[in-house]
């Protein structure tokens, strides 16, 4: 048997040791391997976003993206299509564009983990505007987690007599874009298919920044055209291990886990971009994990949909 035979018999077998393991076993390594790749590809939009403008850089991704969305699409349609709900996804998409630009130019202007940190206080927008727009009951109890959340947002953003970072608020504002977009989809996945959900977003996202990227073209190196190409198949990648981590595993488990992101950015940053990040991070980072892990606690105990579930979390990252 030659050398390939061997390599196809034993990755064959390795796959099916993986598929025997517990299903939150496998959850768990997906939702790791996803948080690797999604700080791998803000830690590239940060390397090429001090020359590319970030309309142009999210163009591309968002092209690469289509691309390997379209036999999916093609596959399904016209159902992929149909929507009952077009001005749904007209907000959905218009706060999609505005949670990615906001969210990569405080990557690309931020330390690594400072943007990574701040980027969790989506979890924190998540339940606020679910009360608002799902008019979810709310407890004492949420209330206090949705206030922890509020506390640990303002203590990474440290404000001080000089005001706070300007950054600092973008990426607060895309978080709580992102938030939105999550609590839209809620909306759109009683009625919508997911597959009609991710085929509006990969083609309207691109199509709402084409103009911008183009009136701020910077013609990119060969280098940086592979480095863009890059970031779109590491984010469809990234976002297939992570759809596999809750197809295969419970939310409420891997939710904690997809908090690894600060660690892999804290590591990165250092190496890469020699950026030690503050202690205020960590403990404001601290401070919305563990409100955020609590809210998810009392949704799953209450039997809720997730926010973290495949349908609640969407295709936003």
């Amino acid at each position: 048997m030659d050398g390939t035979g061997r390599f196809g018999e034993t990755s064959a077998g390795l796959t099916k040791r993986f598929q025997a393991l517990p299903g939150n076993l496998r959850g768990a390594a997906w939702i790791i391997v996803a948080t690797i790749l999604f700080t791998i590809m803000m830690t590239l939009i940060k390397l090429i976003g001090t020359r590319l403008p970030v309309a142009e850089i999210l163009v591309v991704r968002q092209s690469v993206m289509f691309l390997a969305a379209l036999p999916l699409i093609i596959r399904g349609f016209p159902g992929s299509l149909t929507t009952r709900r077009p001005l749904l996804h007209a907000g959905r998409i218009l706060f999609a564009v505005i949670a990615m630009f906001c969210g990569f130019t405080a990557v690309v202007h931020l330390p690594l983990a400072d943007a990574t940190a701040i980027a969790f206080a989506k979890s924190f927008f998540i339940p606020l505007f679910a009360i608002v727009i799902l008019k979810e009951a709310v407890g004492p109890r949420r209330w206090g987690a949705i206030i922890c959340g509020f506390i640990g947002v303002m203590v990474m953003l440290n404000p001080t007599g000089a005001g706070i970072d300007g950054y600092g608020l973008l990426a607060v504002a895309g978080a709580a874009s992102a938030a939105l977009v999550m609590v839209i989809i809620r909306l759109l996945s009683r009625s919508d298919l997911a597959i009609t959900i991710l085929a509006y977003q990969t083609v309207f996202v691109g199509v709402l920044l084409t103009p911008l990227a183009i009136w701020q073209w910077v013609w990119p190196t060969w280098t940086e055209f592979g480095l863009l190409v890059a970031i779109g198949l590491v984010s469809v990648t990234a976002q297939s291990c992570n759809i596999q981590a809750f197809r295969a595993g419970e939310a409420t488990v891997l939710a904690a886990l997809d908090y690894a992101r600060l660690l892999w950015a804290t590591i990165l940053g250092i190496l890469i971009f020699s950026e030690i990040p503050a202690m205020r991070t960590f403990i404001g980072a601290g401070i919305v994990i563990a409100a955020a892990l609590y809210t998810i606690h009392r949704e799953a105990r209450r039997g809720q949909r997730l926010a973290r579930s495949p349908a609640g979390r969407g295709y936003t990252n």
